[in-house]
């Protein structure tokens, strides 16, 4: 039976920082999928939407319900861009130390249509960072290497291609699932910091969740990519009997690991996932996990 993976550990990873970005080129990963593009760099993630609304009041009220934008929400302009826009700021409090802000752009394009652009952070925003990306979406000028096919038999894992079985498949941008094999979601990051915080973050949202409870959490030693690294491991468990991820998982417990470690010339955040009963071989991981990560002996 294919499992279903819990959505918490599928929550977009957002991000804080966006500094030095001249070679965020070399970070920044997509996918297409049903008219929506999918972005992530730094741990920040966003989303690209081309309407063939005109950029007039009438038309762009349907592009904003889409966003579930009301009419009273303060839509300014941003001067610094070359393209008639309207930008529109939300703000959510998760805990008390942490806030999801949502960055919309809904700009008129070259073909006089409407592309929403959408930046999720938790912290403050990086305006230059959301222009600079705005202007490389609206021009078609990111790279073609950057997005990944739909199709998984292998992906780029921060620089170094991994080979995966037919039965994975993409649940987001950098988030793939191998049913009975694990789960992992990453991002490429400049900094060590932001690496840190994105895993923080994730961890933060991880433990929020109702119908969960922690049964161990601990600092183990990994060889995460060739290199020795510290990771969380927590072993989650669940109450109630309405949890629909366990009953189709038939699972009891799920166990993830949390790191944020050096990798080749960049920084990654990363976090793994597999439920009690999945294929786990004698490293003790199952054969998704073990493609990135070994347990130190």
């Amino acid at each position: 039976m294919n499992k279903i993976y819990l959505v918490f550990l599928l929550l977009l990873p957002f991000g804080v920082y966006a500094q030095n970005q001249e070679d965020y080129i070399n970070r920044l990963k997509a996918i297409q999928n049903n008219g929506v593009t999918y972005y992530n760099v730094d741990g920040i993630d966003f989303t690209s939407q081309t309407f063939t609304n005109s950029f007039t009041e009438k038309d762009l009220k349907f592009v904003f319900r889409k966003y579930g934008i009301s009419n009273e929400a303060l839509k300014t302009k941003d001067t610094k861009l070359s393209y008639n826009n309207l930008h529109v700021l939300k703000s959510k409090k998760i805990t008390d130390s942490l806030n999801e802000m949502l960055s919309y752009y809904f700009i008129e394009d070259k073909q006089k249509m409407v592309t929403a652009i959408c930046f999720a952070y938790f912290e403050k925003p990086e305006v230059q960072f959301e222009q600079k990306l705005i202007s490389l979406i609206i021009e078609d000028a990111i790279p073609m290497h950057v997005f990944e096919n739909k199709r998984i038999d292998s992906v780029d894992f921060a620089g170094r291609k991994i080979h995966l079985s037919n039965s994975c498949y993409w649940t987001n941008v950098n988030t793939v699932q191998c049913p009975g094999n694990g789960e992992m979601n990453w991002s490429v990051h400049k900094t060590e910091k932001s690496a840190k915080q994105a895993i923080k973050n994730q961890l933060t949202l991880t433990k929020i969740k109702k119908g969960l409870k922690i049964i161990s959490e601990q600092q183990v030693d990994v060889i995460f990519e060739s290199t020795p690294a510290k990771a969380l491991k927590v072993v989650y468990g669940f109450t109630g009997l309405t949890n629909l991820a366990v009953k189709t998982s038939g699972g009891k417990t799920l166990t993830a690991f949390y790191v944020a470690s050096k990798v080749r010339e960049n920084y990654v955040s990363c976090v793994m996932s597999f439920w009690n009963n999945d294929q786990i071989n004698e490293s003790g991981l199952p054969p998704l996990l073990e493609k990135v990560m070994q347990l130190h002996k």
